[in-house]
């Protein structure tokens, strides 16, 4: 923590004349916002950052994505995460660890557009519902509830996509297409329009926990990190300032969100892994011990990928001029 505090000026230094110019780098500077907070704009931008926020991270962290679901369905083959990149680079070349990509990007960039954007439009709905001092008082509640509302229907626009990846990640090789073009159809010819959508239940019960803990944890996280360990408030800092508080507060974020989520991300691959298989099926096969397979993995990645998104989230709203309010206050 202390490290993180290292990286802001010192703010008890007399005031230059010159330095009251350089306010208008800081947040607080009274500069024209693209759009009023809670306007259909609003939304809509924000929408555009979830979508880059998500799509871009994901695909990016495709290979180690590959392994974590190897490692979850088929344990016997793949020992460990560097056993993993080594099995994979020896069947397919390098190319292999980029297995999925398109699904990937295509379905996170669809969720992320509904993660974000609906989170926005819920927080700001039940927070009006409450009213301003029990919206405050009863924040945290209000950060879980609106999450978990806006995941509901990100994991909807996930799902197709999430069960042609996992598909075409985990199946033996030569059994299943590599392409989306080809594992799309195949599914669909098999198992009707279903086949994109059997895993939606346990998808909910992946991601709504880790949404919850994600935009929770980060907005508690941030709260904690101005009042305790940035030596100045959130509206004295410049921009960058900002974006090191956030990708901070991100990161410690991604590490509970793993954790909470991880049986559930298992399920999830063991059931598009195996044909006509139910939650209760993979429980049974998978064990307690497995339902924890891959997790040292997954908390590298989706801590990682949650630092990553926030930043880049956070970034666009800067970049965009929206609105951001600082952390709640009384």
């Amino acid at each position: 923590m202390d490290s993180l505090a290292s990286l802001f000026s010192n703010p008890i230094q007399p005031i230059q004349a010159e330095e009251v110019k350089t306010r208008s780098l800081n947040a607080a500077a009274t500069e024209e916002h693209s759009c009023e907070f809670g306007s259909g704009k609003y939304y809509a931008l924000c929408a555009v950052g979830g979508a880059l926020s998500c799509g871009i991270t994901h695909t990016a962290v495709t290979p180690l994505d590959l392994v974590k679901c190897r490692l979850q369905v088929n344990k016997e083959k793949y020992k460990n995460l560097g056993n993993g990149f080594k099995l994979t680079v020896a069947e397919q070349g390098a190319k292999g660890l980029m297995l999925g990509w398109a699904p990937t990007s295509i379905g996170y960039t669809a969720q992320g557009i509904c993660k974000f954007g609906f989170y926005e439009v819920f927080k700001n709905f039940y927070g009006g519902l409450m009213g301003e001092e029990n919206a405050f008082l009863y924040r945290t509640s209000l950060y879980l509830i609106a999450s978990a509302s806006a995941e509901f229907f990100a994991d909807i626009a996930l799902s197709p996509m999430e069960a042609c990846k996992v598909r075409m990640q985990t199946s033996g090789l030569g059994t299943f297409p590599t392409t989306l073009r080809e594992a799309a159809p195949k599914i669909y010819a098999a198992e009707g329009i279903a086949g994109f959508y059997k895993s939606l239940v346990p998808l909910w019960g992946r991601q709504i926990p880790y949404t919850m803990m994600k935009f929770a944890c980060f907005e508690r996280t941030v709260e904690a990190l101005y009042a305790n360990v940035v030596p100045k408030p959130r509206d004295e800092c410049s921009k960058s300032e900002q974006l090191v508080v956030t990708f901070a507060a991100g990161y410690i974020a991604g590490v509970f969100c793993a954790i909470v989520s991880h049986p559930a991300d298992t399920v999830v691959s063991y059931m598009n892994k195996a044909s006509g298989s139910g939650i209760g099926d993979a429980v049974k096969a998978l064990g307690f011990k497995g339902l924890w397979g891959g997790l040292g993995p997954r908390i590298i990645m989706i801590g990682t990928l949650t630092a990553l998104q926030w930043f880049i989230y956070d970034g666009v709203k800067v970049q965009l001029r929206l609105p951001r309010p600082p952390p709640a206050s009384m």
